[in-house]
């Protein structure tokens, strides 16, 4: 199934904020705040702007985070929908077990498009088997970590002594920093993406 692979700080700069969380993007936000194209200096945002905007920019904000198509995305909607609780809050726990983001959130990559290359690459195993699937959903007790011959990657020992993320409380890294446990499922205040889901929510419900 095919996803975006154009420029992300195109993106970033439609929807004003990191989505990839690059440093390019970080740059191109501060060097020009403004959405991109030729009328981006007139269409600031704040200018304009309506209820469905604010709904559809939160939409996208979360799909180009978690890296989903459209048709991807609207399937954790309805799952999150038909699931007891508070819709929003659940699209957000499918979205945040999926087996890239949590190989993100460990600091096992550094930004969820490298997770999910590790994942579909087969750098990654999850109790013992190795699993090359993103989406793939994690659960409690679950052990995600590296296959030992991707553990003296050159990359993979950049992250493990570079990266300064501390991992969710959901989730426990080993001090090896080649394996996380999944401790829990994630609840609300733990997941840490700026959205605004109840207007993801409003979109859907139309």
């Amino acid at each position: 199934m095919s996803r975006y692979t154009g420029p992300r700080a195109r993106i970033s700069r439609r929807l004003g904020t990191n989505i990839f969380g690059t440093r390019g993007e970080a740059a191109a936000l501060e060097k020009r705040p403004y959405p991109p194209g030729m009328h981006g200096r007139t269409r600031r945002r704040g200018n304009n702007n309506t209820e469905y905007l604010f709904q559809l920019q939160e939409k996208q904000k979360a799909r180009f985070s978690y890296g989903l198509t459209e048709r991807q995305f609207r399937k954790v909607y309805a799952e999150a929908s038909r699931r007891p609780g508070v819709t929003g809050e659940n699209m957000l726990q499918i979205l945040e077990l999926r087996l890239d983001n949590v190989v993100y959130r460990a600091g096992l990559g550094a930004t969820r498009p490298q997770a999910r290359q590790f994942v579909n690459h087969g750098h990654i195993k999850v109790n013992g088997k190795r699993v090359n699937i993103p989406s793939y959903r994690v659960r409690k007790g679950d052990v995600i970590e590296f296959k030992e011959k991707t553990r003296d990657n050159s990359l993979v020992q950049w992250n493990k002594d570079v990266l300064d993320r501390t991992p969710p409380a959901w989730l426990d890294l080993d001090a090896s920093g080649y394996s996380v446990t999944v401790y829990s499922e994630p609840l609300r205040e733990q997941i840490d993406v700026p959205l605004r889901e109840q207007l993801i929510v409003e979109l859907y419900s139309k």
